[in-house]
């Protein structure tokens, strides 16, 4: 027990610091400098110091790494506990890419629990994080150990603004069918990640996510010593959870130990003191001496442990959310919780703490004022738009078109308010004309309403676009993109996969846009000496009703603007230009045009019979490798 009261009776113990993983949060690509063998402790000096913990009141013991399932005597290890008295739960963390080989073998020696690392449900992306293939495997071993009765099974799920907090939906679906425990961790800091707050999503961000989705979400009871927040989505089999340890630590229940590879005890996962009991267990120290020394260590255990600067401080998070005009605003405001951290820079003034409330205010700043303050950008975005259409030669009423974002109710003026075809809006009253919809824009209705067009009448083909654009970056941050120095990674493979995933997203982003399966996106980035720029050039392809060019446009932008985000730190100088569609296709190949080396084109497809129309599809379908009976 430490100076504030909390017993310790849960010890992790890490078996090896390598890994076979190379995950960007986590370690260097090029990984990190190990520990020679000789100083890491051996398995019976593990046994030895794993018997004292649990006579000393320990009943849980995790093993991880590194990966502990790459030591060759895990499950050697995992039975030598199993024989421990009084130890219940002995658990290990993993990344899965080992697991469905050894898991029959360490469930029958005594393993009751485990946590598999899994930070993205998408294959490429998942290369991406870890820098290493096995997204396969890591699916297989989360099966594996469902069909082995491990109840629940924990997915443990770093969140990472901008790498993958839109799959936060995906993972929680993913319980909906296995008895998992999704745990979305909060990202943290650690030796060699190269922190930044920036990619930190809170919990309280992730849960207004999942609520619109599934506003059934309910709570679950959880115990004292729990680091989990625990939801689930009624009939669903499995639930999820956050790790809140960076914006709503759990110090103050914390019952954790650990020791490290090398024989270390840690009191604390952000503390900087260890204890070498590896050196007092070589020197003879008797039982007695060891536990007198383990327990001067958890005696001088702090209260908490120390968080990093930024991240004490909480960026109006909390006015924005329980101002009495938040729930007007709806899901918009989680999207703009980040303009939180440019607002004491914006005002020049240092940030003071609220003793009573534990809240950050701005010194001479009321604290119901921040609300304004927060939300003074966003006011233009926020507005309620109407368009009031009179004209004597329309034959339908005038109507008042609500072009407020999110639930913002928008008081309209009346229709005598502005005379003819006009843009009203509603701060200033002030009313300016605008056209009529025009009979030749496909995207409006005969009212000048916003609608998808219908692509059902159109022929299926095979259809492809080529988007382009330019990054001009400046000399200093071009050379650092060239010699890879830039401090976020590798800016062009970044770029590419956002390329990639943006084009899959598009329909997503773009409202109007039709939801297109692609089955081949390709993004390039290549280097322009001369200009000290990025030349990105994105390509689609799709067989369907409807072209690609908003697809391969997406790409380009997306990954342009990763080239910028991942530059701006060295240089604000970046101008994005040449964002450009090159080229679209659609075309019909018969077998008789294929002979001739000709495509059929859409405008002799639309002036064809019925019945060579049909030919010309089915012939298109046989040259795409499609299966038909003769």
């Amino acid at each position: 027990m430490d100076s504030f009261g909390r017993q310790h009776n849960y010890l992790r113990i890490s078996l090896t610091e390598k890994c076979n993983l190379r995950c960007q949060y986590c370690m260097p690509e090029e990984g990190v400098q190990l520990t020679p063998k000789s100083e890491l402790l051996t398995t019976q000096e593990i046994i030895t110091l794993a018997r004292l913990f649990v006579k000393e009141g320990v009943d849980k013991i995790r093993l991880t790494g590194g990966e502990p399932l790459i030591r060759p005597d895990v499950v050697d290890i995992v039975g030598e506990l199993y024989k421990l008295e009084g130890l219940k739960t002995i658990a290990v963390t993993t990344n899965g890419i080992n697991l469905t080989r050894l898991l029959p073998r360490l469930k029958e020696a005594g393993l009751n629990a485990i946590n598999i690392s899994l930070d993205t449900l998408v294959p490429a992306k998942f290369e991406f994080i870890v820098r290493r293939k096995g997204f396969h495997k890591v699916m297989e071993g989360i099966h594996k150990a469902t069909e082995l009765g491990y109840h629940p099974v924990k997915v443990n799920c770093v969140v990472m603004r901008g790498f993958n907090e839109d799959e936060v939906l995906d993972f929680v679906d993913f319980t909906k069918d296995l008895p998992l425990d999704v745990r979305f961790i909060e990202y943290m800091p650690f030796d060699g990640n190269k922190w930044n707050f920036k990619k930190m999503v809170s919990y309280k961000e992730m849960l207004d996510t999942i609520k619109q989705r599934w506003p059934e979400l309910e709570k679950l009871p959880c115990e004292t010593s729990s680091t989990a927040k625990s939801y689930k989505v009624p009939h669903f089999q499995g639930q999820i959870s956050f790790i809140t340890s960076m914006s709503e630590h759990f110090c103050g229940s914390c019952n954790r130990l650990r020791i490290t590879a090398d024989g270390n005890l840690k009191v604390c996962l952000f503390g900087n003191s260890e204890v070498s009991l590896r050196d007092h267990l070589r020197s003879g120290a008797s039982e007695e001496e060891l536990i007198q020394i383990i327990g001067a260590a958890v005696g001088r255990k702090k209260k908490q442990h120390a968080e990093p600067a930024l991240m004490s401080f909480p960026l109006c998070q909390d006015a924005l959310q329980n101002s009495p005009n938040s729930k007007r605003w709806g899901h918009t405001f989680s999207h703009w919780l980040t303009l939180r951290a440019s607002l004491p820079k914006q005002n020049g003034k240092a940030s003071m703490k609220n003793k009573f409330t534990g809240h950050i205010f701005l010194p001479g700043s009321h604290p119901e004022k921040q609300w304004h303050i927060a939300t003074g950008i966003l006011q233009t975005q926020l507005r309620g738009y109407c368009v009031f259409q009179k004209d004597p030669s329309s034959t339908f009423d005038s109507k008042c078109l609500d072009a407020s974002v999110g639930q913002v109710p928008v008081d309209c003026q009346s229709k005598e308010a502005c005379s003819g075809s006009e843009f009203h809006t509603r701060d200033s009253g002030s009313c300016t004309r605008v056209p009529r919809a025009s009979d030749n824009l496909t995207h409006t209705d005969e009212e000048g309403r916003a609608t998808m067009v219908d692509v059902g009448g159109k022929p299926d083909s095979r259809r492809s676009a080529v988007a382009g654009a330019v990054v001009l970056l400046g000399e200093k941050a071009f050379g650092m993109v060239k010699q890879n120095q830039v401090k976020k990674g590798d800016v062009l493979a970044v770029a590419q996969i956002a390329g990639i995933q943006g084009a899959k997203l598009t329909s997503q982003l773009i409202p109007l846009c039709h939801n297109i399966p692609l089955y081949h996106v390709e993004v390039s980035l290549s280097l322009d000496e001369a200009r000290h720029a990025v030349v990105i050039r994105s390509s689609c392809h799709t067989w369907g009703r409807t072209g690609v060019e908003m697809e391969a446009l997406t790409a380009a932008s997306l990954a342009a603007l990763t080239v910028y985000d991942m530059c701006k730190a060295v240089t604000h100088d970046i101008v994005i230009q040449e964002l450009k569609l090159i080229s679209k296709t659609a075309s019909y190949r018969s077998p008789f045009a294929q002979l001739l080396g000709l495509k059929t084109s859409a405008s002799v497809y639309s002036t064809a019979t019925p019945c060579l129309q049909h030919c010309l599809t089915l012939s298109a379908h046989l040259n795409s490798e499609a299966t038909y009976p003769c």
